[in-house]
């Protein structure tokens, strides 16, 4: 990477790592994890900024939605992120997963109304499924040689089988209230998910020495 001084000289800085982090769910226990390495967030950074400076000087971070993260990574925009293993696996974006992270536990389930969940899932006839995940629901149902069709939604699909939209739905889930709450039962479990470093390809080779200190002190900090 390369920066100009004030006379237009071209300064390389070769040893900066550009970060992304995912907002939401991920991001609290992402920065803490970063704040324990010695890499948090330095004073003066704005509530609606979304390059963020670090306490270490030559970090940066970028604050991208999680389906992003792996996108910014992959085309070389950061070094380095952090995502769920869902989102990774769902984009199947071309990057490297040095280091597994203790946080972001979920998994992703089929699911479906109390009445039908003890029905064998391919008993189905032609299932509509509501999901945020389709790649990852129909690969499922292929393998399972049940013809599914995947109706992608944005929102909360635990609505689906209640205004008839959708049989089942294929969602993220931790504790499991949200589809109690909608009378919904978890019938199968496509992923277990939790948070994971990725890193570019190339700058896991031009920034070999840079990234790999980085990624020794978080497991320095995560085996501690």
């Amino acid at each position: 990477m390369e920066r100009l001084d004030h006379a237009g000289a071209q300064l390389q800085v070769e040893d900066e790592l550009v970060i992304a982090l995912p907002k939401g769910r991920l991001s609290d226990d992402a920065l803490a994890l970063l704040e324990q390495a010695g890499y948090g967030l330095a004073a003066g950074n704005g509530d609606r900024q979304l390059v963020l400076r670090s306490v270490a000087e030559h970090v940066r971070y970028v604050l991208a939605k999680p389906a992003d993260v792996p996108v910014y990574v992959e085309y070389g925009a950061a070094d380095l992120g952090i995502a769920g293993l869902d989102v990774v696996r769902e984009t199947q974006r071309d990057v490297l997963e040095p280091l597994l992270l203790p946080f972001g536990y979920c998994r992703l389930s089929v699911a479906a109304p109390a009445a039908r969940s003890d029905r064998p899932l391919r008993l189905e006839p032609n299932p509509r499924v509501a999901t945020k995940f389709p790649r990852l629901t129909e690969a499922f149902f292929r393998r399972r040689g049940v013809s599914a069709e995947i109706i992608e939604l944005s929102g909360s699909v635990e609505l689906a089988p209640l205004v008839n939209l959708a049989d089942l739905v294929v969602d993220l889930v931790q504790s499991g209230e949200t589809l109690r709450a909608n009378g919904l039962v978890e019938m199968r479990t496509i992923l277990d998910s939790q948070a994971v470093l990725l890193a570019n390809r190339a700058a896991w080779r031009l920034k070999a020495d840079t990234v790999a200190r980085f990624v020794a002190r978080l497991r320095q900090i995560l085996e501690s």
